[in-house]
């Protein structure tokens, strides 16, 4: 008898990254939606994705057995609701939107984790005088309580930063802000979290330090990591640049402590029958670990590192747990001893005018087997036009790198920059 798995913006990509999961006879994957609708769209409409999304499993002539979300809100949301009405194994949709919800969330983690949680304030970015009723000092990081990928998050010194940050937050919040709202409708929020409904923002402290991520699972309360990343910025300190597998510039002590405080944290919000990454810094010099956020699902950035390492990729634990099975994960059965996802950067808006071609991305993975790369504009995009970006560059290609050592993974990450040549022409 065929089960049948669903997963919401089913890309090729992942398609590939599930190859490299062992999968019984009789399985079989399914797309829910698409991209477009719930990943890159102009704008969302929480109620009408659930609809469609139940209107799309209803018409379905088999039997639904597991659904699975890889992708952030809204797919985050979508899926407890969408599993929770077929009686299909998920956390429940409170204890997803509590770590959603980062006001919320750090709410929380001050009750079990006080120690780890920066000083934070929210505020309406609305407000005309929200600054005067901000405790944290400058400088301090402002974002919204829900955004994609650090996007409309900004380090801010001086109230006139602060100004310029929050004018843009204003202007872009809603995309986001409007249909968090309408998920927000489905459960009930605390009063100390609802301040300005899903167009809070937050003021943080700054913390700085190394930072790494663990991912996992709990699987009917049964609490595992199957893996610890590190997390490298670049040179300016407010972007990623590369995820590198295994974790290193983390002690495996510190590394426990970690997964220590994410287990207290998931357990605090009734958290189960899911999958979680967490992210961290810790400075070395203090010895001081803060924790910066729980998302509710494994990584995709994580897939491709663990199938060059372990030997397959994270989704077969979000594959398992969401079938009601225990999670199951090979270790270091891989092609490679590290792996590693790094971006291609701009720093400053343009046209793109050029890409790199087939071939030069052919020649490249035949210098460097098992090499992808996932080219993100084509010509004619203007930098500032591309979604889910953070405020401090643009994202012109993804890497994914596996080699027999650290020193040979950075070195391919160089010869890869010079490889794939991008052009372009100034933005009016």
């Amino acid at each position: 008898m065929t089960e049948n798995i669903f997963v919401p913006g089913l890309t090729d990509l992942q398609r590939g990254e599930l190859g490299t999961v062992e999968i019984p006879e009789g399985f079989t994957f399914h797309g829910l939606l698409d991209y477009e609708s719930l990943v890159s769209a102009d704008s969302f409409d929480f109620d009408t994705l659930l609809e469609r999304a139940d209107k799309e499993l209803d018409s379905f002539e088999g039997s639904v057995d597991a659904i699975i979300a890889h992708w952030d809100f809204p797919t985050s949301v979508l899926v407890p609701v969408l599993a929770a009405a077929r009686g299909l194994p998920s956390p429940s949709l409170e204890s997803v939107i509590r770590s959603e919800h980062k006001l919320w969330s750090r709410i929380l983690q001050r009750e079990v984790v006080p120690e780890c949680v920066p000083a934070f304030d929210a505020f309406d970015p609305f407000d005309p005088e929200a600054l005067d009723k901000i405790d944290v000092p400058f400088p301090f990081w402002v974002k919204p309580i829900k955004a994609h990928s650090s996007q409309l998050g900004f380090e801010v010194s001086n109230a006139e930063e602060f100004a310029s940050a929050t004018a843009r937050i204003r202007e872009e919040i809603g995309r986001i802000a409007s249909p968090f709202d309408q998920a927000l409708a489905h459960v009930d929020i605390p009063v100390e979290a609802r301040a300005a409904g899903a167009r809070t923002c937050l003021a943080e402290q700054i913390v700085t330090g190394t930072q790494a991520a663990p991912e996992g699972s709990i699987f009917q309360g049964e609490f595992g990591v199957h893996g610890v990343f590190d997390m490298r910025k670049d040179e300016s300190g407010h972007s990623f640049d590369h995820l590198d597998y295994p974790a290193r510039t983390v002690p495996p002590e510190v590394q426990q402590q970690m997964i220590d405080v994410t287990e207290r944290y998931l357990r605090h919000t009734g958290y189960d029958n899911g999958c979680f990454n967490s992210e961290f810094m810790w400075d070395a010099e203090t010895g001081k670990l803060w924790l910066i956020e729980v998302n509710t699902r494994i990584s995709q950035s994580h897939s491709d590192l663990f199938a060059k390492v372990d030997g397959a990729s994270n989704h077969a634990v979000a594959i398992d747990v969401a079938l009601g099975r225990r999670p199951r994960m090979p270790h270091r059965q891989g092609e490679f001893a590290v792996a590693a996802q790094c971006m291609v950067p701009r720093y400053d808006d343009g046209i793109v005018t050029r890409v790199p071609s087939e071939s030069e991305i052919g020649a490249l993975q035949a210098r460097f087997p098992g090499t992808v790369v996932r080219i993100d504009v084509q010509p004619g995009t203007r930098l500032s036009d591309l979604p889910n970006q953070d405020a401090y560059r643009y994202k012109l290609a993804t890497l994914y790198l596996g080699a027999s050592g650290h020193d040979e993974l950075e070195q391919r990450y160089r010869d890869c920059l010079e490889a794939l040549p991008f052009e372009f022409e100034e933005a009016a």
